[in-house]
């Protein structure tokens, strides 16, 4: 039998969707495998949608197939994160809402993102 595995220490990134808002600002992934989703208390009823750039300049939305990837969240803690689909993303925005309906929180909302280096 073969030694344990030793998983790498988590790190923690955030990210806020300000006030009126729908889509936060850039987080660098820097080459972390983001891995779990920590949602505030407060959020404002809506899923979570993506955005993706390999160069921090030009984003799009991101989608899984024909499927905007969308994640049905509350106030929880989400680490059924399947790691391999975010390799591709350097830098995410995180949208309330889908791209074709967008939910405004109705105050600053602060996501903390779960990485493993």
């Amino acid at each position: 039998m073969g030694a344990p595995v030793v998983s790498q220490a988590l790190e923690t990134l955030t990210c806020t969707i300000e006030s009126g808002a729908s889509l936060s600002g850039a987080v660098d992934l820097g080459g972390r495998k983001l891995v779990a989703i920590d949602m505030p208390a407060s959020w404002t009823a809506a899923s979570l949608t993506f955005q993706a750039s390999p160069d921090g300049a030009t984003y799009d939305n991101m989608y899984d197939g024909a499927t905007e990837r969308t994640l049905i969240v509350a106030a929880s803690y989400y680490s059924m994160l399947n790691i391999g689909d975010w390799l591709g993303a350097r830098y995410i925005k995180l949208r309330s809402g889908t791209a074709g309906t967008p939910v405004n929180q109705a105050g600053a909302r602060t996501i903390t993102l779960v990485v493993q280096p």
